[in-house]
């Protein structure tokens, strides 16, 4: 079931402290992206943040889930929806640990 575009538009406002954020259409679901770098998915209407030492930390006992079949685990975030300011908090700590973005390589 592909996710409710009202429910993208609410996530990616909570998280309006964490940096400019996006949602970007993929295979019918969404990445999320603070300034150009992809930090969870929303699927089925449920966000899954990418899993850091920092945001198991910050969250205490988080509940992990893969977002889609086949995929690796990430942090299942539903109780901090309502909390833009919780929210926003495990996504900079998140973004702090994951690597930066590769650059593409322009074809000549």
């Amino acid at each position: 079931m592909a996710s409710d575009q009202k429910f993208v538009d609410y996530v990616v406002d909570q998280i309006h402290d964490a940096g400019e954020i996006t949602a970007v259409k993929m295979f019918g679901e969404y990445g999320i992206y603070s300034d150009g770098k992809i930090f969870g998915l929303i699927c089925d209407n449920k966000l899954f943040v990418k899993p850091t030492d920092g945001g198991r930390v910050y969250l205490k006992n988080p509940v992990e889930a893969p977002p889609y079949p086949g995929a690796k685990n990430s942090f299942l975030v539903e109780e901090l929806l309502e909390d833009s300011h919780r929210l926003s908090e495990l996504v900079r700590i998140t973004l702090r640990e994951l690597p930066a973005p590769k650059t593409k390589n322009k074809k000549r």
